[in-house]
């Protein structure tokens, strides 16, 4: 028998409703408003339905910037699951004594600004930084590498500040795993590279398709690293969505299109993972 809930309860979420309304739904709805309106000479807002907007994100100039955008954030989201899914799954298996620590260090990187944390890594990469020092005091190179200001500088910083968002998920899921579970399946046949396959990952699948979704979005939108790591040369399309309210464009209306084709991005993105998804029960050895 459901209990409806009580006046207390209500009550409760109605800070939570409020932060919905005023954080999410509203500016979204002023964005999509904006995705309609026009730009006068002199770059204010000129609230007149149009489609002009949506037109111009089709332009192949900005459909190339989505791509890249979007070849970026795949590239970083499958390094982050190669390289998150033995540190998750380390993690989860390690003794309570270790467990919490190791945890400390996955989040230490958010001690510090995400700025902050992006400006070291172009001091190593620099020409005369700490990375090309060490290769040319070891005589491996004979003279300095151009790291800095290139895309693989620009994924890296990607895969560094997403990485996290990608481990703690799947840490989440690969901790609720019963051991018993893959002993069973070895016990039956199953080598090891079987029972990951067939017990690990779908019964892990939930926390990693929450970091897929937590890692493949932002890097999307991710504008900074692509500023301070590749020197501006790689625009993605959080790039030109930031040129369009504060840089030198100055039309709003063509950004708020870029935004909400970027919503829908997300919405469909969220939509596939959750279709994919099976019941933990569906694994099979």
């Amino acid at each position: 028998m459901k209990t409806r809930p009580t006046l207390t309860t209500r009550l409760l979420l109605v800070p939570l409703i409020a932060w919905l309304v005023l954080f999410v739904i509203a500016p979204a709805a002023i964005l999509v408003v904006y995705s309609f309106a026009e730009r006068d000479e002199i770059g204010r807002v000129v609230f007149t339905f149009s489609l002009e907007n949506y037109r111009r994100v089709l332009d192949p100039v900005y459909a190339t910037v989505f791509v890249r955008s979007i070849g970026y954030a795949a590239l970083t989201t499958a390094i982050c699951v190669v390289l998150g899914y033995p540190v998750a799954w380390f993690i989860a298996r390690s003794s309570e004594r270790w467990r919490s620590r190791l945890l400390m260090l996955v989040m230490i990187p958010f001690w510090t600004s995400f700025i902050i944390r992006t400006y070291a890594w172009i001091t190593i990469l620099k020409s005369e930084g700490l990375l090309n020092g060490l290769l040319l005091a070891t005589r491996m190179i004979a003279e300095p590498i151009e790291m800095l200001y290139t895309p693989g500088a620009v994924v890296l910083g990607l895969v560094y500040v997403y990485l996290p968002f990608l481990i703690l998920p799947l840490y989440g899921s690969a901790e609720k795993l019963d051991p018993a579970l893959i002993e069973a399946a070895q016990d039956l046949g199953c080598g090891p590279w079987r029972s990951f396959w067939k017990i690990v990952v779908p019964l892990t699948r939930p926390g990693l398709y929450a970091g897929v979704l937590m890692v493949f979005v932002p890097a999307i939108g991710m504008f900074a690293i692509s500023d301070l790591m590749g020197g501006a040369r790689v625009p993605l399309i959080g790039n030109v969505m930031q040129d369009q309210f504060v840089g030198a464009a100055r039309d709003k209306p063509f950004g708020a299109a870029l935004g909400v084709v970027f919503m829908l991005m997300f919405i469909v993105t969220y939509w596939l993972l959750q279709k994919r998804a099976a019941p933990v029960g569906n694994a099979k050895a």
